[in-house]
């Protein structure tokens, strides 16, 4: 789940930044400079495809990328590097120029069974992939083997022409904002802050804005296959990476190579359908650490004996923060009640963050709420020293331009007891997001996204039973919408957002078999 203004899919990035709340992550980029990315001169694509790549040292993440340190070597003393990609700014006129993309990569150790890249993206939309590979690359280790593995920030986001709104003040005040308004008074602010975050991004942003969609991404990979002289494309769809792979693979599904799809975002929701999934998915991890909580009995720091009893806690501490916000440390600033709901929802995304949203919980039940807020910060991506990386900016950008609903107060409203119906923590924050497009600048491009691909290779969709964010009906969806012969579902039976990252020795087999060695699991594999 991404801000609540715009709920619709999230990053696995997000998993990723809330253990930036207890260890600096690691990135880098292909500058320093944090300029916008954008280029000048006719964009021809036949010329495009042959550009060839500077691969040089990776410097440190841009402001938009997060900030950081430059990434360590990866085992065996290996580099990072890291290159950009000129793309056209807008496929249908050439003359409009160009864009930069930020790409990353390391090159493969076994170089005799070299069998090309493997490119990913982690999801968003609005993650950089220039940092997030680093970080992750521990887990991929095996497919380095035989991949260059390579990550790139899409467009919009990150250093590949940032998309920039509001400032770091003005998000800091935004953020904090009341998103479930309960009178006109808050109805009328809410708006009134939807409109000048979107009217920050057309001024500071508006060249780019018509042109950082998902179908513009889709064509910017398989630029990059060409660039990077791959016959296909193979690729490892993280999240909103799902997303992203299925409308490639319905533009180009003869060049689909080896593809994986995990934690998969359902391509037959709508903004609606797809922001009460998310709140029914919130509500699932909820119950489940609830239920584990129960089970640790006195050892867990909430009180209750039963799921319902556990919950009502988190219940009355929103409801509470809702009138009277609570100190963060001593930092100044205060946790509001959005940010608290923000905040207990990042921490579902991992059930490896459960104990710190217990601890968050616990210390906001008695008035200090720096550890909630923490975790807020980084689903915002907000750092250390308060600037904030580019993500929300981006997100907002890629999911405007690519749906077309546009929902008024009215209508909202309207669908809250639905939502209210789906989860009484995350409804009313789920529900009111469906407004997050309602002022902006540009027109989306679609319903829900065409992921039909016939003729393309196989890809194997993995579906989390307890993942919060893309629920698992998702992957079953994405099989069906791919068409025959294309999707082939694997189960997870486990918690958090993803499967692959989990450890989980038969989803990694399975993936790794097909990826590595061209060997399709068999459809409707269960791991458990």
């Amino acid at each position: 789940m991404e801000h609540h203004r715009a709920p619709r899919k999230r990053t696995r990035a997000a998993a990723f930044s809330a253990a930036a709340v207890l260890i600096a992550a690691a990135g880098c980029s292909s500058g320093g400079k944090d300029d916008n990315g954008l280029g000048s001169g006719t964009a021809d694509a036949a010329k495009l495809a042959t550009q060839k790549l500077d691969w040089k040292a990776c410097s440190a993440p841009t402001a938009a990328e997060g900030a950081g340190s430059a990434p360590s070597p990866l085992p065996g003393g290996a580099q990072w590097k890291c290159a950009t990609m000129k793309v056209p700014l807008d496929y249908a006129d050439p003359k409009a120029g160009t864009l930069d993309l930020a790409l990353i990569r390391t090159e493969a150790t076994d170089r005799a069974r070299r069998i090309g890249s493997l490119v990913f993206n982690f999801g968003g939309p609005g993650g950089s992939g220039v940092t997030t590979l680093p970080s992750a690359a521990s887990d991929y280790e095996a497919l380095r083997a035989r991949y260059d593995l390579v990550s790139f920030d899409p467009r919009g986001v990150g250093a590949s022409a940032p998309v920039r709104c509001e400032n770091d003040t003005q998000l800091d005040a935004y953020f904090a904002q009341d998103a479930t308004p309960e009178d006109p008074a808050k109805e009328k602010a809410y708006i009134e802050g939807l409109k000048s975050f979107a009217v920050a991004c057309q001024d500071n942003s508006g060249r780019v804005l018509p042109h950082v969609g998902t179908t513009e991404a889709a064509r910017d990979m398989d630029l990059l296959r060409q660039v990077l002289g791959d016959q296909k494309l193979h690729y490892m769809g993280i999240s909103y990476g799902t997303e992203l792979g299925g409308v490639y693979a319905h533009l180009f599904p003869k060049n689909v190579g080896r593809a994986v799809f995990d934690a998969v975002v359902d391509p037959t929701n709508d903004v609606e359908q797809g922001a009460l999934g998310q709140a029914k998915g919130f509500q699932l991890a909820l119950d489940n650490f609830a239920q584990d909580c129960v089970n640790r009995g006195d050892k867990c720091l909430l009180r209750g004996a039963n799921v319902k009893e556990v919950e009502d806690v988190v219940v009355k501490l929103l409801a509470q923060l809702a009138t009277k916000p609570i100190p963060a440390g001593n930092s100044g600033r205060q946790l509001t009640r959005t940010q608290a709901t923000n905040g207990i929802a990042q921490a579902l995304y991992s059930k490896e963050y459960w104990r710190l949203l217990e601890q968050g919980v616990d210390e906001a039940e008695g008035g200090q709420g720096a550890l909630l807020l923490a975790l807020s910060d980084a689903m915002n991506g907000r750092g250390k020293g308060g600037t904030y990386s580019n993500i929300q900016a981006a997100n907002a950008a890629i999911n405007c331009a690519d749906f077309k609903q546009r929902y008024s107060l009215e209508q909202t409203k309207a669908k809250l007891p639905e939502f209210r119906a789906a989860s009484p923590v995350f409804g009313d924050f789920m529900g009111w997001g469906l407004m997050g497009c309602s002022a902006w600048p540009v027109a989306g491009q679609w319903t829900n996204p065409d992921v039909s691909a016939p003729g393309a290779a196989p890809i194997v969709v993995v579906g989390n039973t307890g993942d919060p964010a893309t629920p698992y009906a998702g992957a079953r969806n994405m099989v069906e919408k791919l068409g025959p012969g294309v999707g082939v579902e694997l189960t997870y039976k486990g918690q958090g957002h993803g499967a692959y990252n989990s450890g989980d020795t038969c989803v990694q087999g399975a993936v790794n078999a097909y990826l590595l060695d061209g060997k399709v699991p068999s459809a409707g594999t269960v791991c458990q």
